[in-house]
């Protein structure tokens, strides 16, 4: 597989922008008929956006992480799906710039820029907590044995390799980069969730899976001590959900202006003149605006924590944890009231099946249920109140 070297962050967000015009074209079609994305992913692979994380060192273009999230953002208002499917591909690409050996770096990251694609398969069902994991690492010679069943694995169904957590004979969780063809390695198609409905999130299963040291990545200690890894995942799906919601607010703005009729008691010819139509969009618009600076400034927070010192890097991993969930705070939020105030504004004729505009709203409630937003608020309050920094992991 060949793939374009991206080398700029300007040439990241010019090579998504172009992107994302395809992509545009047929999401509607693609969620409706629920048909599995390849040939875009080939595209958006081919493109080289999935290697922009890796560091220039490498060969990479090492874009910042505002770039990203906004690279991730602008896929996503094209297609929500297709947004989401690279978000674990850069999450484990940050836990091996963080955690991996020189070798392993060298080696994986030459995979990705030739255009191989990461998925994931890290959560399980039927555990205590969404955090827990019980898929077993064995070792057996100069490798290992995996075995366990993992779900929510966005992605897998398209990749290439499977970063998997693991729990070794220690009782240490460690990330498995797994060959997608191992043998005793089986990808389920069993997503059946209403919206990111080709996301491929469905079931991964390990049936003795052997797996070579050399793949086998630290991970525990990527949140034993301050690093990005946790805030970067999380600011992946505050873009989602930012570019989520810009797809609504615009699809919103185009029915009003092409189809929907004012309201009679408006006292207007046109809907683009109703008073209280003007109102809501209004709203919208600034809660949208916020949640896109507020992006931004997080993934600048997440910049200076990359770059922090040993002695800074406590306070700069805190600080860009609670930025990112601010991010992701209001993010959830708007992803959520324009996607539904989107049919309160268009009228009844939004809802007929052939404009498919629910896929916004369906997006955005499956997306955003990832972790409660609830406990983001808890989290800010209790840093700016009692300086109380936040928890270590990939889900605050």
């Amino acid at each position: 597989m060949n793939a374009t070297v991206i080398r700029t962050d300007g040439e990241a967000l010019a090579v998504a922008d172009e992107l994302a015009k395809q992509l545009r074209r047929d999401s509607a079609l693609r969620d409706r008929e629920r048909r599995l994305p390849h040939a875009e992913l080939e595209l958006f692979s081919r493109s080289g956006l999935w290697a922009i994380s890796v560091p220039k060192a490498f060969g990479g273009a090492g874009v910042s992480y505002v770039t990203l999230a906004q690279v991730i953002a602008r896929i996503a208002q094209a297609d929500g799906s297709l947004g989401q499917i690279p978000q674990n591909h850069f999450y484990a690409l940050e836990v091996l710039r963080v955690n991996g050996t020189p070798e392993q770096q060298q080696r994986l990251y030459a995979e990705v820029l030739a255009g191989r694609r990461f998925g994931n398969a890290l959560a399980e069902l039927g555990t205590k907590t969404a955090h827990d994991r019980s898929t077993r690492l064995s070792r057996e010679g100069d490798g290992y044995r995996i075995n366990g069943r993992k779900f929510y694995s966005t992605g897998a169904l398209y990749a290439q390799r499977i970063p998997t957590s693991v729990i070794d004979d220690d009782g240490i969780q460690r990330l498995a980069f797994v060959p997608a063809d191992a043998p005793g390695l089986q990808v389920i198609d069993d997503w059946s969730g209403f919206g990111q409905r080709t996301t491929g999130s469905g079931s991964v299963v390990f049936d003795n899976v052997w797996v070579a040291a050399a793949d086998v990545v630290a991970f525990q200690s990527a949140f034993e001590r301050p690093t990005p890894v946790g805030p970067l995942a999380q600011i992946l799906h505050a873009a989602i959900d930012t570019g989520i919601a810009r797809a609504a607010f615009e699809d919103a703005l185009h029915f009003v202006r092409t189809r929907s009729r004012p309201w009679v008691d408006s006292g207007h010819d046109k809907a683009v003149d109703d008073p209280l139509t003007l109102k809501s969009f209004g709203q919208l618009s600034i809660r949208l605006h916020a949640s896109e600076a507020l992006l931004e400034r997080a993934g600048e927070f997440l910049d200076q924590a990359a770059a922090a010192t040993p002695e800074t890097a406590a306070e700069r991993v805190a600080a860009a944890s609670i930025a990112v969930a601010e991010a992701r705070a209001i993010s959830t939020e708007i992803a959520l009231a324009a996607s539904t105030t989107l049919f309160e504004l268009a009228g009844s004729q939004a809802t007929l099946a052939e404009h498919n505009l629910d896929r916004h709203w369906r997006n955005a409630r499956v997306h955003t249920l990832h972790d409660p937003v609830r406990w983001k608020y808890h989290a800010i309050g209790n840093y700016y109140l009692n300086d109380v920094n936040p928890p270590r992991r990939g889900t605050i």
